[in-house]
């Protein structure tokens, strides 16, 4: 199978068909993942009122859950977000941001998890260690360690019966049987807050237009990956000058570009 060339058909299926990202996401990162959904190609929205929360998942072709700054409210709306996504069977993307620094992020994923038609998992290596019942550590919402991030991708994918993604310096999918390794990316993109919540953006709008949720994952990563080479290859001063030329890079992505640079193997 040829993945670069279906990570970089997929950005075109994107594009053509400007899915609705339904974001409950942190307010660290908001401005950052609607910029990042325009410039991949879909179309955001941040909604986290109660009131609203089952009539916006009702139109939305994709809902991405994200923790990062988790309240008690929130976790109301998101529930019912995520009923309404379960209902209609679109993507539902789970982003534990946190998850292992305290209980409430942890035990809030877990349930998540078990009461929700998650459809894929994304996180840190500590983040989804934890969630998986393995040995990781979570400092803030940043990873401290963890399993080696194959197994952890693997092993959370068995736990919890979906396709798991955890990224990294690499990034791995995985739905317990198969593994997909993306090797992208530039060491600028961490030198950034809220760019792996970003990824799960470019993840929701990959999920929006193929039901493999694998190959969707891995496509993702890897387009946003070659748009942060990309970035870099214009030499940035420092992260403010990467940001603006990654988010440059992204809104001039096309796919020959992904197809030409995607690093995606099987484990």
């Amino acid at each position: 199978m040829n993945y670069a060339q279906i990570a970089g058909q997929l950005l075109d299926k994107v594009r053509a068909s400007r899915p609705l990202l339904h974001h409950i996401t942190n307010y660290v990162v908001m401005n950052d993942n609607a910029n990042v959904a325009l410039h991949i190609g879909a179309a955001p929205v941040m909604a986290h009122a109660l009131e609203e929360m089952a009539e916006m998942a009702g139109i939305a072709s994709t809902l991405i859950v994200n923790i990062g700054t988790l309240n008690q409210e929130w976790i109301v709306a998101m529930e019912a977000a995520m009923t309404k996504a379960g209902q209609r069977q679109i993507p539902l993307l789970l982003d534990p941001v946190g998850a292992g620094a305290t209980s409430l992020r942890t035990q809030t994923s877990l349930r998540f998890l078990q009461q929700y038609r998650v459809t894929m998992l994304k996180g840190n290596l500590g983040e989804i260690s934890v969630l998986a019942g393995l040995d990781g550590k979570v400092r803030g919402v940043d990873s401290e360690s963890g399993a080696e991030p194959s197994l952890a991708a693997q092993k959370g994918a068995e736990r919890f019966g979906i396709p798991v993604a955890v990224t990294g310096k690499e990034d791995f999918v995985s739905d317990g049987k198969r593994t997909l390794r993306i090797s992208n990316g530039s060491h600028w993109l961490g030198t950034i807050t809220g760019s792996g919540c970003s990824a799960a953006t470019v993840m929701g709008a990959f999920l929006a237009v193929e039901k493999d949720a694998v190959l969707a994952a891995a496509s993702a990563l890897s387009a946003y990956s070659v748009a942060s080479e990309i970035a870099e290859e214009r030499q940035p001063e420092g992260p403010a000058s990467f940001k603006v030329a990654f988010f440059d890079a992204l809104y001039r992505l096309t796919p020959q570009m992904v197809t030409e640079r995607a690093n995606i193997q099987e484990v």
